[in-house]
């Protein structure tokens, strides 16, 4: 079988097949999808033509006949219209997703229309849905604008329907089969309106259904029953195939045969022949389920016996594929018998000597190659024949368009006696191949010259730690030639008490789903032959080969650094102890004044030299008051420590000058606006001991905390100020206010700085809350005991800040005890 033929059976593009084999026309299936929404289309407009009438109030239009009782309610053509544009939207196939949302609503419509009517009949009440849109006045027997119950559960049938086919992942045959029993819904009225069968238009006393009603939902339940052909029991009337014939034909007479006997039997009664026609209506109607029935259980036969004939083509095609492969495989195939005659040759071997295959079947070698490779090839089958199985091997051969590389199988084949009577050969062109495996060579020689030329040890291993490859830098480090480290264990080059923790690094880093190269140089020791080990820095990154991912560990002994790091350190920390001697004599230390208990800390970041720009002072004024001040400059370092010693000296000076809380902040916002680019935060008050008021200023600063002796712990209302330096130094700008409080004796008064408070990606008002709980679990007379106050300290601290070393601001802490006028006076 050549390359242009054609397997039977499949003109073009003019049959395919379903999954399960079963064929079906594409033309068709489009034609009976353009039916379903052509159906779908005129229900709907059966729908328009009667809401028309009922706004217009055209009779004509709400009966289809005169003399007609029953019309087609507002309601029922409001969901014959929603209904029929749902499935002719479902019918034309994929549409967008804001149109397919369009058509379940439009589905969801109807079936809630339908629904509601049928809690009416069920439940006896009266949902005031009936005459929503219109009045009726039609006089048809029953409820006034409502339904028939057989429409309505026609309806709601068909909204779930359609709902049901517009979603693929519901099986098509419950739409259909729900279809089917709209369609039977409204036969029955047009059966009832031939046969003249009252009981089929109403039942009881109810609303009957009209016959423009029946007809849209013959429509629609044909639709329904169409929209998705291709698929469930309509599938079976669709298929191109035997069944599919079958079941029209059979469906057709179903359609036609039932209603034609009916109506003979009708006129017989009419001539006083025999029965009823209740009978004889019930009686057709009968026998159409039943022949449907009928129909679908032979078209389930047929379709059982065209999936084996689908199943048997299938094998057949199977066979003729096998039957092309020799032509269509990229190898060169050819079957000889044991003289050397070509029996079989596949198109590759025709093109690869340019020769027609009628040119070679039945000649030997010699006479279709060249002599010496005519000789090659010989030779290989008699050496073939002689051993009696395979042989395999690779050959340069020449041929026509140049010398190739090839990779040959030769195999006998043997006859029931086990004699050989032919040899088959199946040669592949490998010269890419080949070329691609001598570049891969050179680039591996490369790649290892790369690893050699690398200046530290670099060691290759696999997903389990075993080393595969190793470069010559890794002698001198650990005492071990390359070729004695390939097979061992990475961890074997780590001391003994440090291999868990090596190992652990890396299979962590190797269960990572995207290893990124990485550094790692803390607590890494590596162990050299003599028993020494010695600290290490790794480079570690991943290499993907062919069927594994590898890792490279580039390792560099970083002995000289860590004592470089070590001398670094200590040269540091002399730095760092001269700095905070530095700040210690600039901040000073306050007073300790015995009739005003008070307590403070102050706590250096451990992050940086040590040097901040957080102060606090206590100034004893005239009479008897006294002054606090707490303030912080923003930033760091020896600029900042200089600034603040600065600030101290000057509010040191000014409050000895009896300046204002207000006052002396003015001033001291003049002095650091004449410091570029400074910003300090700063509050100061003045403790009374005759009244007990507080009188303070604040610049910005942290709300100061006050917990009286019968109360908890609350924040001391002050005017809002902007912090020193944000004003312009030449005038204007929000000026400093200050506030008065009369505290009672026995208070407690917390200043601090926001180092004590902030915390990244924390509110801070909810941390001075949590400050001011703190505070209340001071015992209740802390205020007038200095080592009560020093130990609330401590624990005020070790609250906020579990771990200093991790902190990266100063914090200043001043806890204050308000005395009482005579308790001063004794203390005084």
């Amino acid at each position: 079988m050549t390359s242009n033929q054609q397997v039977p059976g499949l003109p073009g593009a003019q049959r395919a097949e379903r999954a399960d084999g079963l064929p079906f026309q594409p033309h068709a299936l489009a034609a009976t999808r353009a039916a379903a929404s052509a159906a779908a289309l005129i229900a709907a407009g059966v729908g328009v033509l009667s809401l028309t009438g009922w706004i217009f109030d055209i009779v004509a239009l709400k009966r289809v006949l005169p003399g007609v009782t029953t019309v087609m309610k507002a309601n029922t053509a409001v969901a014959v219209i929603a209904l029929g544009l749902s499935l002719y939207v479902v019918g034309r196939g994929p549409v967008r997703s804001r149109t397919a949302a369009a058509a379940r609503a439009a589905a969801a419509l109807t079936t809630v229309i339908g629904a509601l009517a049928l809690v009416e009949y069920a439940t006896g009440a009266n949902l005031h849905i009936d005459e929503l849109l219109f009045t009726d006045n039609t006089a048809d027997p029953g409820t006034p604008g409502r339904m028939a119950p057989n429409t309505a559960a026609a309806l709601t049938l068909g909204g779930a329907a359609a709902l049901c086919a517009s979603a693929r992942r519901v099986p098509a045959w419950i739409s259909q089969i729900a279809g089917l029993a709209v369609l039977a819904l409204g036969t029955l009225r047009l059966y009832g309106a031939a046969y003249r069968v009252p009981e089929l238009e109403r039942f009881g006393p109810y609303t009957g259904m009209a016959l423009h009603t029946a007809l849209a939902l013959v429509l629609l339940g044909g639709a329904l029953f169409l929209v998705r052909p291709d698929e469930g029991p309509a599938g079976l009337l669709t298929n191109a195939g035997t069944t599919g014939a079958l079941g029209r034909r059979l469906f057709v007479t179903a359609l036609i045969v039932p209603p034609l006997l009916g109506w003979g039997i009708l006129v017989g009664e009419d001539a006083e022949l025999f029965g009823t026609r209740l009978g004889t209506a019930l009686l057709v109607c009968g026998h159409t389920i039943a022949f449907s029935a009928v129909i679908f259980a032979a078209l389930a036969v047929g379709r059982r016996v065209e999936v084996a004939h689908g199943r048997l083509e299938w094998q057949v095609r199977q066979n003729q594929l096998l039957q092309a492969f020799m032509d269509n495989t990229p190898a060169v195939v050819f079957v000889k018998d044991v003289e050397g005659r070509y029996l079989a040759v596949n198109t590759t071997f025709e093109k690869s000597l340019n020769l027609s295959r009628e040119q070679v079947l039945g000649r030997r070698d010699k006479d279709v190659m060249p002599s010496p490779l005519a000789g090659e090839v010989r030779a290989s089958d008699l050496s073939v024949l002689r051993a009696g199985k395979p042989l395999q091997r690779e050959e340069l051969l020449t041929l026509p368009d140049g010398p190739r590389e090839f990779l040959s199988t030769l195999f006998p084949l043997h006859d029931a006696s086990g004699t050989p009577y032919a040899v088959c050969g199946v040669v592949t062109d490998i010269t890419e191949r080949a070329a691609a495996q001598r570049e891969l060579e050179r680039a591996h020689r490369r790649f290892r010259a790369l690893l050699e030329s690398a200046p530290d040890a670099t060691l290759i291993a696999d997903g389990k730690g075993t080393i595969v490859m190793a470069n010559a830098q890794v002698e001198p480090l650990f005492g071990r030639t390359p070729d004695d480290l390939v097979g061992t264990q990475v961890v074997d080059l780590v001391p003994e008490s440090w291999r868990r923790r090596h190992g652990a690094l890396l299979c962590a880093y190797l269960g990572l789903r995207d290893p990124q190269p990485t550094v790692v140089d803390r607590d890494l020791y590596g162990l050299h032959r003599d028993g020494t080990h010695f600290p290490v820095e790794v480079s570690i990154s991943s290499l993907q080969a062919e069927r594994e991912t590898l890792v490279v560990l580039s390792v560099r002994d970083i002995t000289e650094r860590r004592r470089a790091e070590a001398e670094r350190a200590e040269r540091y920390e002399q730095h760092r102890r001269i700095a905070y001697t530095l700040q210690r004599s600039l901040m000073g230390e306050p007073p300790s004044l015995p009739y005003l208990p008070s307590a403070y800390r102050y706590l250096a970041s451990l992050q940086d030299p040590g040097v901040g720009g957080d102060w606090f002072d206590v100034i004893p004024l005239d009479g008897r008051r006294t002054g606090v001040v707490v303030g912080d400059v923003m930033g760091r370092g020896l600029e900042a420590a200089a600034v603040m010693g600065q600030l101290r000296a000057a509010s040191h000076a000014l409050a000895r000058t009896g300046c204002t809380p207000s006052g002396l902040m003015t001033a001291l916002d003049s002095f650091v606006g004449d410091l570029a680019g400074q910003l300090v935060t700063c509050v100061y008050l003045i403790v009374d001991r005759d009244t007990g008021d507080v009188t303070l200023c604040s610049a910005g600063h942290p709300p100061v905390l006050v917990r009286p002796p019968d109360g908890p712990t609350r924040r001391l209302p002050a005017p809002i100020g902007v912090p020193l330096g944000v004003n312009d130094a030449s005038g204007g700008g929000v000026p400093f206010e200050e506030a008065t409080h009369a505290l009672p004796p026995g208070s407690l008064l917390v200043l601090y700085t926001d180092g004590l408070v902030e915390r990244p990606g924390t509110d801070i008002e909810a941390r001075i809350d949590v400050l001011a709980r703190t505070v209340d679990r001071a015992p209740k007379d802390a205020p007038a005991d200095p080592e009560l106050l020093d130990q609330e300290a401590d624990r005020v601290v070790g609250t906020l800040i579990p771990d200093m070393s991790a902190h990266d601001d100063d914090v200043t802490l001043l806890l204050i005890g308000v005395p009482g006028a005579d308790g001063g006076r004794g203390r005084g």
